[in-house]
């Protein structure tokens, strides 16, 4: 299990939305070869951290200790992406340690490595919450993070990107490749099943308005709960292209517009809150409707609407109540776990 250091760690990435707009886009490779990446690290970090070399003492170690590496420019090229990701810093008598580097260098816990890498490049992250749901080809891959992460923009046939991204988690002993489709290692399905579970015990939400929970139920006597949840943009970004960017719903297929449901409440069930199988994206007044207990989903994927729910609008006439009863064929993918369905139902008070 990831300690009480991980934890924070996990807490802080939350917090900070992924660190937004400061992540990093193009992740560079380090030398050793498409799975040493995490070695390389290591190694570099360990000469630095003991020599503290001038910049030519670690130009000429680079020359060194891989075969073929003479362009000063290719060395450089690397140590700059370590020193954006924080792990080394030039100083005006020679490289050391920064913040990251201390972090992780002396232990060389896998998981803080990981966390760092997350936290500072676009794309990591979700794209191994994805493999552990299906294996991918390099081209499903590439498809994949530019779907998901629209600020990555490189030209969709060019894979170089892609494949630096799986090479990271392959050298973390994250992803395996077979022939050719990559998939989630053992050790990569435990990190995405402590990730889930701590990232969602540690996301916080604002205060919530009282609903006005009546006895008859109907669009103009309900308030609907206002709420600001910390949610992992790159968790929310894999769960709508699970769903094509759509609610199952209402079919508003626009991002801005969906948010996140959870099947068991937020607030009732913390350990729950990332755990992709507790979630759908619905359009906003369909997330409402939906917390506010107007309709819901059997095991079967059948909308139920509460018997007493009366309208007038046309939308919410149209969504759900004239498709009572009906299969959503949008959950055949499979993503929704069917027995957090039937925990909810069996709360509901007109089931």
């Amino acid at each position: 299990m990831f300690g009480r250091r991980h934890m924070e760690l996990s807490r802080h990435y939350v917090m900070c939305g992924g660190m937004g707009d400061a992540r990093i886009r193009s992740m560079v490779p380090l030398f050793g070869g498409g799975d040493s990446y995490v070695k390389t690290l290591d190694r570099t970090l360990q000469y630095i951290a003991s020599a503290e070399p001038t910049h030519g003492e670690l130009i000429e170690w680079h020359r060194e200790q891989f075969a073929n590496v003479e362009s000063q420019g290719s060395i450089e090229r690397r140590l700059r992406y370590l020193e954006s990701l924080g792990f080394v810093q030039q100083g005006v008598d020679g490289w050391r340690l920064d913040t990251a580097g201390q972090r992780y260098f002396p232990e060389q816990d896998s998981k803080v490595l990981f966390d760092i890498m997350a936290e500072r490049n676009v794309g990591l992250q979700s794209l191994l919450f994805e493999l552990a749901a299906r294996p991918m080809t390099i081209e499903e891959i590439n498809a994949f993070l530019l779907s998901t992460n629209e600020v990555l923009g490189w030209t969709p046939t060019k894979t170089d990107m892609a494949k630096q991204r799986v090479n990271w988690l392959r050298s973390l002993d994250l992803v395996a490749r077979q022939t050719n489709q990559y998939q989630v290692t053992t050790l990569g399905q435990q990190f995405v099943d402590e990730i889930q579970s701590i990232r969602g015990i540690w996301a916080e939400e604002a205060v919530e308005s009282e609903s006005n929970r009546e006895t008859e139920y109907s669009a103009t006597e309900y308030q609907s709960v206002t709420s600001s949840r910390a949610l992992d943009p790159e968790f929310r970004a894999v769960v709508l292209h699970r769903y094509d960017t759509t609610c199952p719903v209402s079919t508003v297929d626009h991002s801005r517009l969906l948010d996140i449901a959870h099947v068991l409440p937020w607030s009732d069930y913390p350990d729950y809150r990332a755990d992709f199988g507790n979630v759908l994206p619905l359009s906003k007044t369909h997330h409402a409707a939906f917390d506010a207990e107007l309709f819901t989903l059997d095991t079967d994927y059948r909308l139920q609407v509460h018997p007493n729910f009366e309208t007038e609008s046309d939308l919410l006439q149209r969504t759900l109540l004239h498709r009572d009863g009906e299969t959503l064929s949008a959950f055949a993918n499979g993503h929704l776990d069917p027995t957090y369905l039937e925990m909810r139902n069996d709360s509901l008070g007109w089931w």
